[in-house]
């Protein structure tokens, strides 16, 4: 049952229907604001370092990273990388993005306690990502029900992932549209800025809800076969 017809997934349709709605909405946001140009004249990269002098962060470097909306802060290195389409460019969706990753570089000058968990959490999840299912597949190869427990305990590393690193993205968007809105851009430009986050903090909902419905198919499928 498990390898040819498996009703649990079914369980998986809301998070790939809303995983897809938020690619869309990301796209259809981030391409309409990309158009408008921003009245301040400033880049990606120029509103980034300003924000990050003025909250404590002024010794993070900020680089040009290749690829489209592979925009990131990293931690480890204290460097802030911003693709070529938000480096360069003085749309009001690029300055958006800048800000909203100038903000987690200030969480970590900040101490804020949901990125120090998530950060520590990247390691464990990597690993409960990587050999969840394997040790699942391989515990009901075997009928060998604490290798099956042990795969969904693998996997729950990396739902706690997701479910952590949402507080951590919406704060960020709130520590950007803040900063913007109290000096840096009008109203309008603003508005802008608040549709691009939004959509983008969807994708983040969307995969947490994905590796939920997961977490919860393994456990339905352990529980079948447990009873069998």
């Amino acid at each position: 049952m498990f390898f040819w017809y498996d009703p649990t997934y079914w369980l998986l349709i809301p998070g790939l229907i809303l995983a897809l709605y938020a690619q869309i909405r990301v796209s259809s946001a981030f391409h309409k604001w990309q158009q408008e140009m921003s009245c301040t004249g400033l880049t990606g990269a120029q509103i980034a370092r300003q924000i990050l002098d003025a909250n404590g962060a002024g010794d993070v470097r900020i680089e040009p990273v290749a690829g489209s909306l592979t925009d990131h802060y990293d931690p480890r290195d204290g460097v802030l990388r911003l693709s070529s389409e938000v480096y360069g460019s003085r749309s009001i969706a690029a300055l958006g993005v800048a800000a909203h990753e100038a903000g987690h570089a200030i969480q970590d000058a900040q101490a804020y306690a949901p990125l120090r968990i998530r950060s520590m959490l990247v390691p464990l999840a990597n690993i409960g990502s990587n050999a969840a299912v394997p040790l699942f597949l391989l515990g009901l190869i075997f009928s060998w029900q604490p290798l099956v427990k042990i795969g969904i305990l693998c996997f729950s590393l990396a739902v706690l992932f997701y479910l952590v690193t949402l507080p951590v993205e919406f704060n960020a968007s709130r520590r950007a549209v803040g900063v913007l809105s109290s000096g840096y851009l009008p109203e309008n430009e603003v508005r802008g800025v608040k549709a691009v986050l939004s959509a983008a903090a969807l994708t983040y909902v969307a995969a947490a809800l994905q590796a939920l419905l997961q977490l919860l198919r393994l456990i339905l499928i352990a529980g079948r076969r447990d009873r069998d």
